[in-house]
């Protein structure tokens, strides 16, 4: 029996910055069937401002891709990168804004042999789910989950089952060129599946 139980649509309606943070420590869902889904704790994320942000898709642009980002908070958006990958966001705030969380890592926790599965060359287990494209391929996130709902496709955001303490750094984000130098990335610290960087220090 699925054990995690879906947050209220509310939580990604409010602030882009507090979402971010607040997701931290949170359990991302997948359930695959109905007799498995696979689980991980957010553990790194990069937050996108369409109103200031030139990194974010939806700067100054209300067309294609990024209308996506217009929907309202909890909607789903996933894009295609260099011809190969996928990363996964969850749209935030209100109908109109434009702005998202992108969830770059997470900690792995049940499902890991069908994650393995999905990525059979990974040799070390930190290395399954530490960076975004990473963490789509372990759990199999393809456009098709794009401007879907949370919960639509059987994809969530929980709860942890029990409280830990976490300490959350921040920093630049990780390969952007354009607003670089806004301080939109969090991580737990330490956590050995946070994306290796600099920024780590």
């Amino acid at each position: 029996m699925l054990k995690y139980i879906p947050i209220e649509d509310k939580f990604f309606k409010m602030d882009t910055i507090k979402v971010s943070k607040e997701l931290l420590g949170k359990i991302f869902v997948r359930k695959i069937d109905k007799n498995s889904y696979l689980s991980g704790k957010i553990v790194e994320v990069e937050a996108y401002i369409g109103e200031h942000d030139p990194a974010c898709h939806a700067y100054q642009k209300v067309s294609g891709r990024s209308s996506v980002l217009y929907k309202e908070g909890g909607t789903i958006y996933v894009y295609f990168i260099y011809g190969n990958y996928y990363c996964f966001n969850i749209v935030t705030e209100t109908k109109g804004i434009g702005c998202a969380v992108l969830i770059r890592a997470v900690e792995p926790l049940e499902g890991i042999e069908i994650m393995k599965e999905f990525r059979p060359r990974i040799k070390n287990i930190h290395d399954l789910t530490n960076g975004p494209s990473k963490f789509c391929l372990a759990f199999d996130i393809d456009k098709k989950f794009n401007n879907k709902k949370l919960l639509e496709n059987g994809i969530f955001i929980s709860n942890p089952l029990k409280k830990e303490k976490i300490e959350i750094k921040t920093s630049k984000r990780i390969g952007i060129k354009k607003g670089e130098h806004f301080l939109y990335r969090f991580f737990i610290k330490d956590n050995p599946y946070v994306t290796k960087h600099k920024f780590n220090n």
